[in-house]
C-alpha cells in the first residue's frame, strides 16, 4: 500500500477485465511457381483478381500452383503466398543483363542506389513477362515537342503517301508523333526511318497516309510519342524553382509493348508526370517527387536502376542546380527476363520455410498443391513444428489423372498416402477435379487440396473451427466439372480406413468432401479434423492470453486471475458446441513450491471435445396391427 502521512482515502485500480483474444485459424498458406510477383517473400492475397495482379495469370507450366491458390480464394479472402525461386529465373532489364531482383527488400539492399551495369530500368519482378515492358522517358521540354524541327524536301508527296523525305532525319525517331501544316491537323506516328526518309501511319486510325499533298518547305512538328498521356511538357518544378534550380522535370510512361500483360500491344500501363531529377524534391503534399522514389513507391511494373547516361546533375539536390535538358526522349524495351525451370522439391521447400515461425507468420491452413511425397512430408514437418496449422494434401497427379481403371486409382492413392507418416496435423484427399481455366479457355485437372483447405476456412466463417468441413452442409466443392477419381461406396470404405478423405460427386447433389479424418494412424479424438482444429483454436487463444501472466507472481491472486480469464472462454466454446465439458486446474496442487522456485506457472486444462457424426444407423421395424410400440421399442 502506498505510504500516507495523514488519514485519507487512497484509490487504486487493478484490471481484472482481460479476456481471451480472438485468434484466426483460417488464414491459408501456399508456395509455388508463378509468372511474376516477388520471390522468397510472404505476400497477402485477398481475391483471385489480386492473385492475378500480383502473381500473373496461369499458363501451361504453373496452372496447378495457380489454381491451388485460386481454389482456396473461392471460399476465403485471406491467403498468404510465397513465389518459389527456381533455377535460371531472371528479371527483364533495359540492358538485357541477366540477374534476379527477389523482392522489395532485395532491391533496397542491392540496387536502389543505381547500378549502371544493368541499365536504366528493370522489370519489377522476375520472369519472361517483363520482356513485354517498354519504358519511355521524356526528359525535357525539347524532347516533348519541337516546332519546325525540319522541313519537307520531297516534291512528289501526294495524298495517301506514307513516305516523306525531310531535310534531315536526325531529330526524328521511330515512334515520334509528327504533323505537317498542309494536312488539316492530322497527326502521324513514325513507323520507320531510313536516313532522311520517314515512314508513318495516321495516328487517329493507325493506318493510311497523307491527308493532303505536301509542298516542299512544309514545316514538320515533332512531339514525344506519348505527349497526349500527359498535360504539358516537362519544365522546372516549383520546388526546384524556389531553390534557384531549373530543368528538373521528366515524364515516365510504362508500356505493354507486346500485349503480354494487358492483352493489347502498345497499351500504356502507367504514366508518371512531372517527376523531378532532384534528389530532395518534394510534391506539394510533402512526399518525395524524386523520380526513383516515386517509381519505387508506386509502380507495379518497373524499378529504377540508373540515371540517363546523357544527363548530368541528375540525383543532385535542388539548390542552385541546373539539370541537363536532354533533348531526345528515350524508349527502352526490356529483355533478358526468364521464367526459369520448374521449381525442385528443395526449392519449394525453401519457399514454404517462410511459414516455419508461428510467431512471425500467422497461418492455419497449409495448401500443398501438387507435388511428391517428399513435398508433403516437408509440409507435415512444418505444421507439426508450428502446432497451429494443418496441411491439406492430394495424391500425385499420375496417381489419378488419365487412368481409366478406378481400382488402379484407388490403389495408387492408398499407396501414396501409406508412405506418409502418422500425423493429426495433415488431411489427405482422394484426388483432382476437372475445371475450366478461363484465362486460357481450356479445361484442366487440378488438385483438390486448395478447395478442402478453403472449405475449412469457410467453415470458420459460417460456423466455427471445431465444426467438420465435410458433408452436404459445409463440404460442397466449387467449380468442379468432374472428378479424375470418383470413388464408389466400397472404394470409399477402403480409402477411409487408410486415412484418405474421399471426394465424391453424387448425382443431383454436387461434389462433396465425404470424410473428415486427419492423417493420424492410431484411434484417437485427434483423428478427426474438427477436434484437431478445436485444440488449435483453444491452444492458440489461451496461450496468447497466458503471455500476460509472464513476470507476475505465482500466487493465488495470479492463478485466480488466470482461471477467471480461461473459464468464461471455455464456457463460450461449450455454448457454441465445441466442447461438452471442461475443467481448469491452476492452484497450489500443480503450482507447488518446487514449481514456483523454478519460476514456472502450471495450468491444466481438461476438455471433452464434441465429435462429428460419421456413421448413421437407421433401423426400421414393422409390427403387427394392434401391438403397442412400448412393447417392441427399446
Amino acid at each position: 500500500m502506498a505510504f500516507q502521512v495523514s488519514p485519507g482515502v487512497l484509490v487504486q485500480e487493478r484490471d481484472l477485465t482481460r479476456i481471451i483474444p480472438a485468434v484466426s485459424t483460417s488464414i491459408g498458406a501456399f508456395a509455388g511457381d508463378f509468372r511474376q510477383g516477388p520471390l522468397d517473400e510472404v505476400t497477402s492475397v485477398s481475391s483471385e483478381q489480386e492473385l492475378v495482379t500480383i502473381f500473373g495469370k496461369p499458363d501451361s507450366n504453373n496452372f496447378e500452383d495457380f489454381f491451388s491458390a485460386a481454389a482456396f480464394l473461392q471460399y476465403s479472402n485471406s491467403l498468404r503466398v510465397v513465389r518459389a525461386q527456381n533455377t535460371s529465373i531472371s528479371n527483364a532489364t533495359a540492358s538485357g543483363s541477366t540477374f534476379v531482383i527477389k523482392n522489395v527488400t532485395h532491391y533496397q539492399d542491392n540496387y536502389s542506389t543505381g547500378q549502371a551495369s544493368v541499365g536504366e530500368w528493370a522489370a519489377r519482378t522476375a520472369g519472361a513477362w517483363g520482356n513485354s515492358i517498354q519504358v519511355s522517358v521524356c526528359p525535357s521540354a525539347t524532347a516533348y515537342e519541337q516546332t519546325s524541327v525540319t522541313t519537307v524536301n520531297d516534291a512528289s508527296t501526294a495524298v495517301g503517301d506514307t513516305t516523306v523525305t525531310v531535310t534531315s532525319g536526325t531529330p526524328i525517331n521511330v515512334g515520334d508523333i509528327i504533323n505537317f501544316a498542309e494536312t488539316g491537323g492530322y497527326e502521324y506516328r513514325v513507323t520507320a526511318k531510313s536516313t532522311n526518309d520517314i515512314t508513318f501511319v495516321r495516328k487517329e486510325t493507325g493506318t493510311g497516309g497523307l491527308h493532303s499533298a505536301l509542298t516542299n518547305g512544309a514545316n514538320v512538328r515533332r512531339r514525344w510519342r506519348y505527349y497526349d498521356s500527359v498535360g504539358t511538357g516537362p519544365g522546372t518544378s516549383p520546388y526546384v524553382s524556389d531553390r534557384s534550380g531549373s530543368g528538373d522535370e521528366i515524364h515516365v510512361v510504362v508500356v505493354d509493348e507486346d500485349g503480354d500483360i494487358s492483352g493489347v500491344p502498345g497499351s500504356v500501363l502507367e504514366t508518371y508526370e512531372k517527376l523531378s531529377k532532384a534528389a530532395d524534391a518534394k510534391s506539394p503534399q510533402g512526399d518525395s517527387n524524386y523520380y526513383p522514389d516515386v517509381i519505387y513507391a508506386k509502380s507495379q511494373n518497373i524499378y529504377w536502376m540508373d540515371h540517363n547516361t546523357s544527363g548530368t546533375n541528375w540525383g543532385s539536390n535542388a539548390s542552385g542546380t541546373t539539370f541537363t535538358a536532354v533533348d531526345t526522349p528515350t524508349l527502352e524495351s526490356l529483355s533478358g527476363g526468364a521464367d526459369g525451370s520448374a521449381s525442385t522439391v528443395g526449392q519449394v521447400k525453401t519457399a514454404y520455410e517462410k511459414y516455419q515461425d508461428a510467431e512471425t507468420v500467422d497461418v492455419g491452413l497449409i495448401i500443398a498443391g501438387s507435388g511428391t511425397g517428399a513435398h508433403v512430408d516437408n509440409l507435415i514437418t512444418i505444421a507439426e513444428n508450428r502446432k497451429d496449422a494443418v496441411v491439406f494434401a492430394s495424391p500425385e497427379r499420375a496417381d489419378v489423372v488419365n487412368i481409366s481403371n478406378s481400382e488402379t486409382q484407388k490403389t495408387n492413392v492408398i499407396s501414396f498416402f501409406n508412405s506418409r507418416g502418422s500425423s493429426s496435423y495433415c488431411v489427405f484427399d482422394s484426388g483432382y477435379k476437372y475445371m475450366y481455366d478461363k484465362y486460357s479457355d481450356v479445361y484442366r485437372f487440378v488438385p483438390l487440396n486448395g478447395d478442402i483447405a478453403g472449405l475449412s476456412a469457410r467453415t470458420d466463417l459460417v460456423a466455427d473451427s471445431w465444426f467438420s468441413p465435410a458433408g452436404f452442409n459445409r463440404g460442397n466443392i466449387r467449380g468442379s466439372v468432374k472428378l479424375a477419381f470418383n470413388p464408389t461406396k466400397t472404394q470409399r470404405d477402403e480409402l477411409y480406413m487408410k486415412r484418405v478423405n474421399p471426394v465424391c460427386t453424387f448425382p443431383g447433389q454436387g461434389t462433396v468432401l465425404f470424410g473428415d479424418k486427419t492423417a493420424l494412424s492410431s484411434p484417437s479424438a485427434f483423428d478427426r479434423i474438427n477436434v484437431r482444429r478445436l485444440f488449435i483454436t483453444l491452444e492458440k487463444a489461451i496461450s496468447t492470453a497466458s503471455k500476460f501472466q509472464l513476470f507476475e507472481f505465482n500466487d493465488e491472486f495470479t492463478r485466480a486471475n488466470f482461471r477467471a480469464i480461461v473459464e468464461p472462454f471455455l464456457r463460450e466454446v461449450q455454448g457454441r458446441r465445441g466442447i461438452t465439458d471442461f475443467l481448469v486446474v491452476c492452484d497450489n496442487t500443480n503450482n507447488t513450491g518446487d514449481v514456483i522456485d523454478r519460476n514456472e506457472f502450471v495450468a491444466e486444462i481438461f476438455v471433452k471435445p464434441n465429435r462429428s457424426i460419421n456413421f448413421i444407423k437407421l433401423q426400421f421395424v414393422a409390427t403387427r396391427t394392434g401391438v403397442a410400440f412400448e412393447e417392441v421399442a427399446g
